[in-house]
């Protein structure tokens, strides 16, 4: 069987029993309506990471911050854009089998939203606070029952405790936030009971989502090794959650 795409003059023309059909993991009708469908999740999921600092900053201010390796980076990078992707599309598959109505999904992805922008303040709110507390520990000062000056090291326990914590504490917090521009692309598929385009959408939209997501936090961590200051090394923590802070501040303002 013969289908066809016409684009202005030309005919472009694939035979459905050729061997490359035989790769989809599940049958589906490739027509244009998926096919733009398809294009559009990738373009949609490019612009909505690469617009949204949220996605990205928070892992590069981290990174330099407690000194994560390029691979350590990306693997925790990865982990957490995953889990961004698959929570939304766990939630409105299971929408869609209850045959709930889209309003109701995305008024559940505006709260997953909100949640998501409170958790990423507090989380930057509670890191500063630990930043805060840690330089004030490094402060030469004096004590009444001896008189030289000294300053308290970082508590070797207490960083390692932290720097555990914290790519969980991300984790967390991408997997609770929504990706609110996929649930509208995958109403018409479901629509059709189309399992196949269903598939395809997602994984457009996740490879996009997870490329641009990588390819900024490894790109600026890089830059950020490049760059020599080491007078601001101290402040690295405060600066960081700072930079949290800011994400999640722009999430509430609808950035």
């Amino acid at each position: 069987m013969l289908f066809s795409a016409g684009f202005e003059s030309h005919t472009i023309r694939f035979n459905r029993t050729s061997s490359w059909f035989n790769f989809l993991p599940v049958p589906c009708s490739v027509d244009s309506e998926v096919s733009l469908l398809v294009v559009t999740a990738f373009s949609v999921g490019l612009l909505h990471t690469l617009m949204g600092p949220d996605h990205y900053v928070p892992f590069v201010a981290m990174s330099k911050a407690n000194g994560w390796s390029l691979r350590k980076t990306f693997l925790i990078t990865s982990i957490c854009g995953i889990g961004h992707v698959l929570g939304s599309v766990v939630i409105g598959s299971i929408g869609l089998v209850l045959g709930t109505a889209v309003f109701h999904l995305e008024s559940l992805e505006s709260f997953r939203g909100d949640g998501a922008a409170w958790l990423l303040i507090g989380f930057g709110l509670a890191y500063l606070t630990w930043a805060v507390a840690r330089l004030m520990r490094g402060i030469p000062h004096t004590h009444e029952h001896h008189s030289f000056d000294h300053s308290h090291g970082g508590e070797n326990v207490d960083q390692s405790t932290r720097s555990s914590v914290t790519p969980w504490v991300l984790f967390l917090i991408f997997v609770f936030g929504p990706c609110e521009v996929l649930i509208p692309l995958l109403m018409y598929p479901a629509a059709e009971a189309n399992f196949g385009a269903v598939l395809l959408v997602v994984s457009s939209f996740t490879l996009a989502t997870l490329g641009t997501m990588l390819t900024a936090v490894m790109a600026l961590t890089y830059g950020l090794r490049l760059v020599k200051l080491p007078h601001l090394h101290s402040y690295s923590h405060a600066t960081a959650a700072i930079a949290v802070i800011g994400c999640g501040t722009l999430m509430k303002v609808g950035l």
